[in-house]
């Protein structure tokens, strides 16, 4: 078929850290690496950064500044349809991170001559679906929304949060995160990734030999760092040489600083900030952490088990999912000595902790790859741009389509 043109909408992109920016950023690059045509429209979060860029070989357009209050807000969503509108000859389908004003923007803009796809991102009190019930103009947005001629969750937490809210079960399609497959694990490969770490950032700097836990995601208060805190009190006090990189940026930040200061773990536990790239991290690290309270935290949990690592999270319906053969250890959210206990059983049980990153390492490669997300994608966007018609037939390039 003829490759889509595809405009791709999100509030949060790069440099902006998280999930589903992520999701996003890694999802545009593959889709032009295939040979489609792909533009991505988002905000200005400073304002120094530039108007328009290029990510890789997407291009990048900053429409407005960031949508902090309702003024903001309505100049964004705007902008969205003002340049939906004065483009309309230049894409053949919109694809939205979110149900919200920016998804109802589009959908109003388009007015159905165009197959608008939205993607749902996380489930619960910060999800789109508790959003649309609760925000000034949420109920006007989900009606709206309802209009869509597809809704893409990454879960099947997500999946089943949109049916519950009433969004047609026809129209919705689960398609999960995926992830670059990176090398197996190696003691080679983790000493280079610590050399390479500590050259670059002194705080990193550790002997070899030393048990490194990681943690990386948002720093904001449902993700139970604060719990993990407590946890890594008990273990760092079996393990004094032990340490816990909490990798990310967010509202929390200084109340963590805080509480690392006041449990007396300073030099046991680093807030490494934001990294374009968490490979080198995960490479780096003996075991991987996340404690969410809840939420969708799946991403980063594919990416450890991608990277071959044992991980330790909470009992969560999406990490529920994908802890069965998988690698994963669960535990109930909130509980600080059942997370201490099984970070502990890992550092203490190396050979168990290399059999369970082996198993998530697998099954990452066989569930999660890029390629097959990709390729579920471009399906969806086949059948709603119906069969191929006359004009070019360059085909989508099978180059990344069939590795995994």
């Amino acid at each position: 078929m003829k490759p889509p043109r595809l405009v791709l909408i999100a509030r949060r992109f790069w440099p902006m850290v998280g999930g589903s920016t992520k999701s996003l950023a890694r999802l545009a690059a593959e889709l032009v690496d295939c040979g489609c045509q792909a533009t991505v429209l988002t905000v200005g979060w400073s304002p120094r950064w530039p108007k328009e860029l290029a990510y890789g070989n997407v291009p990048v357009v900053r429409l407005s500044e960031a949508p902090r209050t309702s003024w903001s807000t309505f100049q964004y969503t705007r902008a969205i349809k003002h340049w939906l509108r004065n483009h309309f000859h230049e894409y053949d389908l919109v694809y939205v991170s979110g149900l919200r004003e920016e998804a109802g923007a589009a959908i109003k803009a388009v007015r159905g001559r165009r197959p608008v796809v939205l993607r749902a991102e996380e489930t619960g009190r910060h999800g789109d679906c508790v959003w649309q019930l609760e925000a000034r103009g949420g109920y006007g947005v989900k009606k709206r929304c309802l209009a869509a001629d597809a809704l893409v969750g990454p879960t099947p937490a997500v999946i089943r949060e949109l049916k519950a809210a009433g969004y047609p079960p026809d129209r919705t399609h689960e398609i999960p995160d995926g992830v670059p497959i990176p090398p197996p694990p190696s003691w080679d490969r983790q000493a280079a990734a610590r050399d390479a770490l500590g050259a670059g950032h002194p705080a990193m700097r550790m002997p070899q030999w030393t048990p490194l836990v990681v943690y990386a995601g948002r720093l904001t208060d449902d993700r139970g760092l604060d719990v993990l805190l407590s946890a890594w009190e008990t273990v760092a006090a079996d393990w004094p040489q032990a340490r816990l990189w909490l990798v990310g940026e967010g509202a929390y930040e200084t109340a963590l600083r805080e509480q690392i200061e006041l449990r007396s773990l300073t030099g046991r536990v680093l807030l490494a900030g934001i990294f374009d790239d968490i490979e080198e991290i995960l490479a780096a690290a003996d075991v991987y952490v996340l404690p969410s309270r809840e939420g969708r935290g799946s991403l980063s949990l594919i990416e450890a088990m991608a990277a071959g690592l044992p991980t330790v999270a909470t009992d969560l319906p999406d990490h529920r999912q994908l802890s069965a053969s998988s690698g994963v250890l669960l535990v109930p959210p909130g509980d600080a000595s059942a997370l201490a206990g099984a970070m502990q059983r890992l550092l203490k049980e190396p050979d168990l902790g290399i059999e369970l990153g082996m198993a998530g390492r697998q099954r990452a490669a066989a569930e999660f790859p890029l390629a097959r997300v990709v390729r579920k994608h471009l399906q969806l966007f086949e059948s709603l741009l119906g069969p191929p018609g006359s004009g070019p037939t360059r085909a989508v390039s099978p180059r990344r389509l069939e590795r995994s």
